[in-house]
């Protein structure tokens, strides 16, 4: 959509120079000199996040790394815990029914998802005490006003700063692509820190407590894919409707939040409340609780990808355009 223009240009019709007037392009050496700092202090500002990010990843990190150099077996567990998100993750990634994204940004996703999930880790930890320790709503104010929003908007950040400007992000269902690789991000730098956290405090049975808590984390990284990728198609929305961009994100946001912060809050209730209603020890109550969770979430997300593959398909049927891939040099291959 075209920019608004100011009325000395609208009326314009001879091509008259209007630089400085109501125009303006860079043509003198203060004009350069002005983009140049721009440039830099954007610029500037984005490294000196990144480089936040990487000094709290590699604290963070240095106890899994020592205790992999110890015991190197524990790097399988680590490898295994993420198994389940990542075939999920892929699963969304081949539900995209447009283009292939570029693998290049796929990796950078994951990584800035890693580097920025150490922020919700550095807010969750210093503001997670204080607030919790208020009666009665302390832990439900925490989980949907803190860890809810705070995650799910670092993981929508991963996609924002370097995919979503890209010209390969040309289909609102990549932004579900992208965020579910988020997600497995997000995922795996967690899971190595629960990890290696569960296995430090055991001392002893390191296999036995690896393996536990592998299981438990293999189980909520799928959460984290889903939640994400559904905030992400939001944002793909977002990026072609560029009127409500605003509004499309902070829903998109929302929803995911909502979705994560109602998980944390009940998974710890609704598990013992079956096991001692019913002849069912927590651990299975707890296993099919969170699938059944997952399930329903991912139904939700499920539906806006089909929905989005039948449109793309009718529309294509309508307008005569072939749906077999390679038509043209322009038309990129399709699934």
């Amino acid at each position: 959509m075209q920019g608004k223009r100011d009325p000395v240009e609208r009326a314009n019709e001879q091509s008259r120079d209007l630089y400085d007037v109501s125009t303006w392009e860079p043509r003198s050496m203060v004009d350069r000199l002005a983009c140049a700092v721009y440039n830099g202090i954007s610029y500037g500002l984005q490294t000196i996040v990144l480089a936040v990010a990487f000094g709290i990843t590699l604290v963070l990190l240095a106890q899994p790394a020592v205790l992999v150099f110890e015991e190197p077996s524990l790097a399988v567990f680590f490898g295994l815990s993420i198994v389940p998100a990542a075939l999920l993750a892929a699963f969304i990634w081949y539900s995209d029914i447009t283009t292939n994204e570029p693998l290049g940004l796929l990796v950078a996703t994951f990584v800035l998802a890693v580097l920025f999930a150490t922020f919700a880790a550095v807010v969750n930890s210093t503001v997670g005490s204080s607030l919790q320790a208020i009666p009665v709503v302390g832990t439900l104010l925490f989980f949907y006003l803190i860890v809810g929003p705070v995650e799910e908007a670092v993981k929508l950040l991963a996609v924002r700063v370097f995919a979503y400007r890209s010209q390969t992000f040309d289909a609102v269902i990549d932004g579900a692509v992208y965020g579910a690789v988020a997600g497995l991000g997000f995922a795996a730098i967690e899971n190595a820190i629960y990890i290696a956290g569960t296995v430090a405090q055991a001392g002893v049975g390191t296999v036995t407590a690896a393996t536990g808590i592998a299981t438990v984390r293999a189980l909520v990284g799928p959460g984290h894919v889903i939640y994400s990728a559904i905030a992400g198609y939001y944002l793909g929305l977002a990026k072609f409707n560029s009127e409500y961009a605003g509004p499309l994100v902070v829903k998109g946001l929302l929803i995911a939040a909502f979705v994560h912060g109602t998980y944390n809050v009940t998974v710890g209730i609704v598990p013992t409340v079956v096991s001692s209603l019913y002849p069912i020890s927590f651990g299975l109550a707890f296993v099919s609780y969170v699938i059944l969770f997952d399930l329903a979430v991912g139904y939700y997300l499920y539906r806006k990808i089909v929905r989005y593959r039948r449109t793309y398909r009718t529309v294509r049927d309508d307008t005569g355009v072939p749906s077999t891939p390679g038509r043209t040099e322009f038309d990129p291959p399709q699934r």
